[in-house]
């Protein structure tokens, strides 16, 4: 794989240095992104795009937030298609009712406001999405950060339920037009070797240094032509493990086909760079040269090819255990080596095939064929396999590859995201699980290292794992098994599944109709505007090199709590800083005193040292409120819910070096959190309060930012902060107080 970080021009299907006279402006408009892009903007800015997608899509972690936040933002009926799907808090029993209860309610509003409902196990949200919503040249916006459909010729972004509920009132999504980076595709990938491999390989080369850090990924070459459209979708579901902001893949008679056996040929057209086309970047990957590939533990980017782990595997799983124990700061220890047997082979207790990356037909048709009269063992090591859809499991039902799964001693099961972010075949404590999923975060396993329970995951793709089982859980590489393509029977997508069970009520609002609640969905707590001046207490400080948003909100457990915001809130960094919740509600109760005209000792004392330092407060005009320190904070889901948290619980500003990814600072701002930036992290430290003087004005005019720190000993340091770009209705929302306020005036 090779890295260029110069501009190229695609000319002649290859890319070049230069196009004749053709400039770089002239070029940017040939490529598929900005021909999509433009089609979907409003055209009222040339700087900054405004767009409109053409359906939303969430699932029952995220929907009830969303449509809370638009019902209050005054929305009548859904203004696009809007799929809800039920594919993450499908386990009922966690929680008593309130699961299914969130279901009914989705239920309720797709009758009410005429949305699209999914029911649970009917399909992962991304499956569904691909097989009934995709079309070329379209754009999805979704609640989920694998919202990824280019392969299709669809630009899928997946955002926080702000940016879903901004679209839902009709409004548009903002943003600087993105760079687009080339992704040329040339080779074919051999057998045993499948699209994880493909992903696992460009995040470990594209994560860590930025290289498509919020921009577009445009897949082209004759490499592409290669691939299958399950390997296309495969790979592209991972592009969110980049960090980049969306994909687009060149479509041709492999996508035409795709359309027509799921029953919308209408939905396809040809889409391909323009000659002449130019890119701000380039990758150029060679899918011939593609190893099985192993990510361990605790992140996508920690990627390997499985030959070169199993050369020396006591090396390199120690290296990742000491790397995940350093990264879990103490509060359990992992231990890899000890899965290395005297004959240097590695033991894998659990394999998963699952999800909007897993779960594709190809792969488990793939993994079938491996595993056809074959047994996996009785031992320590166990298979499961939940197929993305119902249409893909009654073809495997079909076909017979379901039966000859279950036969090797594999478990099927339904279409559950579970797995994916720890709700579902959690492994024992001190086991090492390999998975074809899209994370391998901490805890994404289920596992609480609070508690002295963790467990090891490893990502590789469905082949490997079949490999692996056919081998009883010693680590096997899938080309080490599988040395000719399978030959795999065509799907046979059946329409009529959904058309049975999904109820569609896209252009049927019923006004009349009653949402459905149940004892858990609660609204949105109200949040106060901006004050002129704003003194926060700075209550975490995080020095990890990226912070998840499943460290400041857990997935998992947590999931059935996310329609109740103030119970939800009290597992805010619960695993990352126990402390963090507490701390927050004392510094609300500091801001309610306040408003009742009381001031507690200790904000006297900040106010003195101000008062010393010539700046005078009035602190009847100046809201209190809590922030936290991260060095670069917000990697992984979209969920909302990592900055919606802290808001309920009185955050008023995060501050960081950078932020992970666009998404997450988005949630911030939509939930009215200043997202500083700060080359001066020295300075700040843990219960650190920080003035900020007319930050009102600061945000609103975009003058630069007045800050200080005041220390407990009484010091007052110059802080420098900045707010970084801001459209002008994030500055209005961030005012505001947050987005619900924003609609609400």
């Amino acid at each position: 794989m090779k890295l260029n970080s110069s501009g190229v021009f695609y000319v002649n299907g290859c890319p070049a240095e230069s196009a004749g006279n053709r400039t770089a402006e002239e070029g940017r408009k040939g490529t598929m992104a900005y021909r999509i892009l433009d089609a979907h903007d409003n055209h009222s800015d040339p700087d900054v795009l405004h767009i409109t997608y053409d359906s939303l899509t969430s699932h029952d972690i995220t929907y009830v937030g969303i449509i809370q936040t638009a019902r209050a933002s005054g929305m009548e009926q859904f203004p696009m298609p809007y799929v809800l799907t039920n594919c993450h808090n499908t386990l009922c029993a966690v929680g008593g009712t309130i699961n299914e209860d969130d279901h009914q309610f989705a239920l309720s509003a797709a009758h009410k406001y005429g949305g699209i409902y999914v029911p649970p196990c009917m399909a992962v949200i991304h499956s569904y999405n691909r097989e009934c919503m995709t079309g070329v040249g379209r754009m999805i916006l979704g609640s989920d950060s694998h919202t990824r459909y280019g392969a299709l010729g669809t630009m899928g972004i997946g955002e926080g339920g702000g940016e879903l509920a901004k679209q839902l009132v009709k409004r548009t999504y903002d943003m600087e037009r993105p760079k687009v980076v080339l992704v040329y595709l040339t080779g074919k990938l051999r057998p045993g070797v499948g699209p994880h491999d493909v992903a696992l390989a460009l995040v470990a080369a594209t994560y860590e240094n930025g290289f498509v850090k919020n921009k577009v990924m445009e897949f082209a070459g004759p490499g592409v032509h290669t691939l299958s459209q399950d390997e296309r979708n495969g790979i592209d579901v991972m592009t969110t493990e980049t960090t980049c902001w969306s994909s687009i893949w060149e479509t041709d008679e492999v996508t035409q086909k795709y359309f027509a056996d799921h029953k919308r040929p209408e939905a396809y057209k040809k889409l391909e760079p323009q000659e002449g086309a130019y890119y701000d970047s380039c990758i150029e990957l060679n899918l011939s040269e593609v190893e099985c590939m192993i990510a361990l533990p605790m992140h996508p980017s920690y990627a390997m090819p499985i030959k070169e782990l199993k050369k020396d595997p006591v090396r390199y799983l120690k290296e990742a255990q000491e790397r995940s124990n350093n990264q879990l700061n103490g509060k359990v220890t992992m231990d890899l080596v000890s899965k290395v047997d005297a004959d240097g082979n590695v033991h894998v207790d659990q394999g998963v095939i699952a999800g909007c990356s897993g779960g594709i037909y190809e792969n488990i048709m793939s993994a079938a064929a491996i595993l056809k009269d074959q047994d996996c063992g009785n031992e320590q090591f166990r298979l499961s396999i939940y197929p993305d859809s119902m249409p893909v499991y009654k073809d495997l039902a079909r076909n017979g590859a379901a039966a000859d799964l279950v036969t090797s001693g594999a478990i099927f099961r339904e279409a559950f995201c579970g797995p994916c972010f720890g709700a579902g075949d959690t492994p024992a404590n001190g086991e090492f699980s390999i998975r074809h999923t899209t994370r391998n975060f901490p805890n994404r396993e289920g596992s609480k290292p609070g508690e002295g329970q963790i467990a090891g995951v490893a990502l590789m793709d469905a082949r490997s794992i079949a490999a692996t089982a056919l081998n009883k859980g010693i680590l096997t590489a899938g080309d080490e098994v599988m040395t000719d393509y399978p030959v795999i029977p065509e799907a046979q997508f059946d329409d009529s599944i959904y058309m049975r069970r999904v109820y569609n009520g896209w252009g049927k609002a019923k006004p009349e109709y009653e949402l459905r609640f149940g004892p858990n969905i609660k609204d949105w707590p109200e949040q106060p505007v901006l004050s002129d001046d704003l003194l926060v207490k700075n209550i975490s400080y995080i020095t990890d090199p990226v912070t998840t948003t499943d460290e400041l909100i857990p997935s998992g457990e947590t999931s059935s709590f996310r329609s109740n915001p103030l119970r939800l809130a009290e597992f805010t960094l619960s695993r990352k800083d126990p402390a963090y919740v507490p701390n927050a509600k004392a510094v609300k109760k500091l801001d309610e005193a306040r408003k009742n005209g009381t001031v507690n000792e200790e904000v006297a004392k900040v106010l003195e040292a101000l008062k010393n330092s010539g700046q005078e407060v009035n602190i009847a005009k100046t809201n209190i409120g809590s922030s936290i320190y991260a060095h670069k904070p917000g990697d992984g889901s979209a969920r909302e819910q990592a900055a919606s948290c802290q808001r309920v619980l009185g955050g008023s500003a995060n501050f960081a070096k950078e932020y992970a990814t666009k998404r997450y600072r988005s949630n911030l701002i939509n939930w009215g959190i200043l997202p500083f930036v700060t080359a001066e992290a020295e300075k700040l430290e843990l219960n650190d309060w920080v003035y900020l003087s007319d930050i009102r004005t600061s945000l609103l005019e975009d003058k630069p930012v007045k800050a200080c720190i005041i220390k407990a000993d009484g010091r007052v340091l110059p802080f420098e902060v900045k707010l970084g770009a801001l459209e002008p209705s994030e500055r209005e929302i961030l005012a505001a107080g947050c987005l619900i306020n924003y609609y609400k005036d």
